[in-house]
């Protein structure tokens, strides 16, 4: 789980503006980083299904919000998949 200092750490980097915290890109931002530590643990805890069930959730709400995104906006749904250093589909 991520701590605070962290999120404001993520959220100051990706947002848009002066009071941004609830954009796609700054959702996708802590998303990716919250999956990316959950897959750390899951390597060592193979046998975890709760928390491998909600790193599912998260890749799907990710998922969701980068297709709103590239539904909406293309230029700024190619540049958080840039920031973030996601692969896109083809």
């Amino acid at each position: 789980m991520l701590t605070i200092e962290q999120k404001e750490k993520i959220i100051k980097k990706y947002k848009l503006h002066k009071s941004d915290t609830g954009s796609p890109e700054v959702q996708v931002a802590l998303l990716s980083d919250e999956i990316n530590r959950l897959l750390l643990h899951l390597k060592k805890h193979k046998k975890d299904l709760h928390s491998k069930r909600g790193l599912l959730k998260m890749v799907v709400k990710r998922r969701s919000l980068l297709n709103y995104l590239k539904d909406k906006n293309t230029r700024r749904y190619n540049s958080i998949i840039k920031k973030v250093g996601l692969k896109t589909k083809k």
